[in-house]
């Protein structure tokens, strides 16, 4: 007696065909169709088209035996890592998702403060946490394909993921940033309810400012690994800008004005910092650090420090010039959004560099740091 689903129309090709997972096996082939970036994996360009073909020329020896001296041995000359797929939402979700959660931060603190004397500063940081909330998610949906993958990402609660924790972080601020949007008018049950909102949008914002950095972190991208200790400063730093310059483009009264451009000075000096800091830590090995100072990549940070420095000087300037506010606020945006996207290539560049991994451990660094030992030995 045959199994359920053999000799139907959609095994044996007789007829119009039956149900999708009717194959024998009672798997639904949807469930693991390729989409968002995992489905766009690049190939090298010397791949054959052919099913099967290798992706490189293969070697006739092992690079040990064929003879040939190397001061500076890698596999084979090839990259260790893969590249990451991620497209330009990614960098764009780490700057709108950070953005978003300093300004529920600033909002939350403002609140706290003076209810009633800042609630211009409240109600625009309120408004914009919420529209960086629901872009964010827009953003990372983007990423992973399907919402409903999105979905699926908080059906468990895992603190030691990165991705995991963040996913609850965006799904806790972006409803309670609309929540505080919905009541932001002071006083009675509606006001409370605001309020209350506010403060949970305020607290969620402080993970969501810089958990992506933690998340770029904890890869094996030699870059990444190595600035793990002073990344997440610029990310929150670089937010926090992002936020304050973004809040200095609005018509606030004086001194709420004023609190946001002391904001600024201290995000850009912050960033300014924060990006020292990661240079030092990736130049301890200088392969690890090329990525930075090199290629797309380092422009791209070079734009945002620059960016970054300008609009610090412009908020700093003594002289009350009329576009004096404006040109700070958009330095100060620019600066913030292009180090997200500099870093991101950056990694990108350090898992595309052969040598990049090898020169990390035999550093004594990345696993080596955990095991006490190096897991790729220097040439003998």
């Amino acid at each position: 007696m045959s199994r359920e689903g053999e000799g139907s129309a959609g095994s044996t090709g007789g007829g119009p065909p039956g149900p999708k997972w009717d194959d024998g096996r009672n798997v639904d082939p949807l469930i693991g169709a390729l989409e968002g970036e995992g489905a766009h994996q690049r190939a090298t360009a010397d791949r054959g088209h052919g099913e099967g073909t290798a992706p490189f020329d293969v070697w006739p020896l092992p690079a040990s035996q064929d003879g040939q001296e190397r001061e500076d041995p890698s596999y084979y000359d090839r990259p260790t890592l893969k590249q990451p797929v991620w497209k330009w939402y990614v960098p764009a979700y780490f700057a709108v998702g950070g953005a978003a959660g300093a300004a529920a931060v600033l909002g939350a603190a403002a609140q706290i403060a003076d209810r009633e004397g800042l609630h211009p500063l409240i109600k625009r940081a309120r408004w914009m946490a919420a529209l960086g909330g629901a872009a964010g998610t827009v953003l990372l949906i983007l990423d992973l394909g399907r919402p409903s993958r999105f979905l699926h990402m908080v059906r468990v609660f895992r603190p030691t993921s990165p991705m995991n924790l963040g996913s609850w972080v965006l799904s806790t601020l972006a409803p309670a940033a609309v929540g505080s949007v919905a009541f932001s008018s002071p006083g009675g049950l509606t006001g409370v309810l605001g309020d209350l909102s506010g403060l949970v949008s305020g607290m969620a914002g402080v993970p969501l400012s810089g958990y992506t950095a933690v998340l770029l972190s904890n890869t094996a991208v030699p870059v990444w690994q190595q600035t793990r200790k002073a990344l997440p400063p610029l990310f929150v730093a670089s937010a926090m800008s992002a936020a304050a310059s973004l809040l200095q483009l609005t018509n606030l009264p004086a001194r709420e004005e004023d609190i946001v451009r002391r904001l600024a000075v201290l995000a850009a000096a912050g960033e300014l910092a924060a990006g020292a800091a990661v240079e030092r830590s990736a130049g301890q090995v200088e392969r690890v650090a090329r990525p930075l100072h090199e290629g797309r990549s380092g422009l791209l940070l070079k734009v945002a420090k620059a960016c970054a420095l300008g609009g610090l000087l412009a908020n700093l300037l003594p002289r009350r010039w009329r576009g004096k506010r404006t040109l700070a606020a958009v330095l100060g945006t620019i600066g913030a959004v292009v180090v997200k996207f500099g870093i991101t290539e950056a990694g990108k560049a350090s898992a595309a560099d052969p040598r990049a991994t090898f020169h990390h451990q035999r550093a004594g660094l990345g696993a080596a740091e955990v095991t006490g030992r190096a897991s790729v030995t220097a040439p003998s």
